[in-house]
């Protein structure tokens, strides 16, 4: 869940994310993979498609799709700390499938990207540069699945809120915004705080 970033007097590099790890001040992280992504992972079919988790974190979403048979998972993070602890509970994972690199230096193109906890950790002003981004690392007929916040959140800190009509201005010159709604089945803890999105990348 993580790039680098300035927000107010809080450096959110690598080494912020890293102590986050450490210290176990992770409130974002739920402990399995969310209830609406285990949903849209159920209902696919082709399992050779190539999958990216950025700002992955613990990465449970990672975790499952791989013990469900796919195969073709990238792990994005920064700090080297989660995709540590990713490969000793699961320690058949591709090594190579585990990047850690910054999200904004990527450079490949992928089938699916899932969003979950990524878009919330970065600094608001970094906002159109990952619609940029997405965008780039997509394929013509790639989605991007996952959850955005709708609720505010924070302003000086992670994770960093919003809502959908912002949303929807953000993403519409470069996407087709399929799905942007009230998730209906998230964690108890999240109802009602969580959008669904899926969207595909426009031709420019």
């Amino acid at each position: 869940m993580s790039e680098k970033r300035e927000t107010g007097n809080v450096d959110l590099n690598e080494q912020f994310w890293t102590d986050k790890y450490q210290k176990d001040q992770m409130g974002w992280d739920i402990g399995y993979v969310s209830t609406p992504l285990k949903g849209y992972f159920d209902q696919i079919d082709d399992k050779s498609l190539k999958i990216l988790i950025p700002g992955a974190g613990n990465a449970y979403e990672a975790e499952y799709l791989w013990n469900n048979g796919f195969t073709n998972v990238y792990v994005v993070d920064i700090s080297e700390e989660p995709l540590t602890r990713f490969i000793k509970r699961v320690p058949d994972f591709p090594k190579d499938q585990l990047l850690n690199v910054d999200f904004f230096q990527l450079e490949d193109r992928f089938d699916l990207i899932i969003e979950q906890t990524f878009f919330c950790a970065l600094d608001p002003k970094l906002r159109a540069q990952y619609v940029e981004k997405m965008h780039n690392l997509l394929r013509p007929n790639g989605v991007l699945v996952g959850l955005m916040f709708k609720i505010p959140l924070f302003d000086d800190r992670p994770p960093f809120g919003g809502n959908e009509s912002e949303y929807r201005l953000l993403f519409s010159d470069r996407f087709s915004i399929d799905i942007m709604e009230e998730a209906y089945n998230s964690i108890t803890a999240r109802a009602g705080s969580e959008l669904f999105i899926k969207m595909t990348p426009l031709e420019l």
